[in-house]
């Protein structure tokens, strides 16, 4: 059994724990509930650290399921947005031919700024490569956790952005969550926590149709 991936794998996540407000707040938390219960017995002090260190792992994982959950468009309405802006598709039908290599190709703008797209149904998130986020101003969310996505070349590391405007054809989504990581080279996709919000999408002779919810079309 080859190990190098899950060691790489774990010095990714270790690298990452600097740069993540959550995870440095976890482990705060964790410290804190160690030295409560080494004087919790000399001091009710103990019990008031353990406590708190119970209540602050406690929202520190809601906190997570939260972001997670922005991922998936079923939790629209069943989860707050957490100060997070409402991730909206709307627009017009849009149709795409099918490109030479196979794939369905959109010429998108990132916050006004452009951009080639490969729409790709089978990535579960919006990713962006570094190039781009940089000229549309994007940057990693304060506080989010990094995340790991699996590519063709392999699992990587990302962190997740606000996209405040993508459009492509005549479809516009708004408050998208779309992945930046520097590994992407040039290559950005657009995914399901798009294409989801949708009314429907479907593929008929080697042209991809993207239809929005009647409610959000635009006449």
């Amino acid at each position: 059994m080859d190990l190098e991936p899950v060691f790489q794998a774990a010095a990714d996540t270790l690298r990452a724990i600097p740069r993540s407000e959550l995870l440095i707040a976890a482990l705060a938390a964790m410290a804190l509930g160690w030295v409560g219960a080494v004087i919790a017995r000399r001091s009710a002090l103990g019990g008031i650290l353990r406590i708190a260190s119970s209540l602050a792992l406690g929202l520190i994982l809601l906190t997570v399921v939260l972001q997670l959950s922005r991922f998936d468009p079923r939790f629209d309405v069943a989860v707050p947005q957490i100060g997070l802006p409402e991730q909206m598709v709307e627009g017009g039908e849009t149709r795409i031919p099918l490109s030479a290599d196979g794939h369905f190709w959109v010429r998108a703008e990132v916050n006004g700024v452009p951009g080639n797209f490969m729409i790709d149904t089978g990535a579960t998130l919006t990713a962006i490569s570094a190039p781009l986020a940089e000229r549309a101003g994007l940057e990693p969310r304060r506080g989010g956790i990094p995340i790991m996505l699996g590519t063709a070349n392999g699992t990587v590391q990302a962190h997740v952005a606000t996209v405040d405007s993508l459009t492509f054809g005549n479809v516009s989504a708004s408050g998208t969550d779309a992945a930046i990581a520097e590994s992407f080279g040039d290559f950005n996709v657009i995914g399901m926590n798009v294409l989801a919000r949708l009314g429907s999408w479907r593929v008929e002779d080697n042209t991809l149709i993207l239809v929005p919810r009647a409610e959000d079309t635009i006449s």
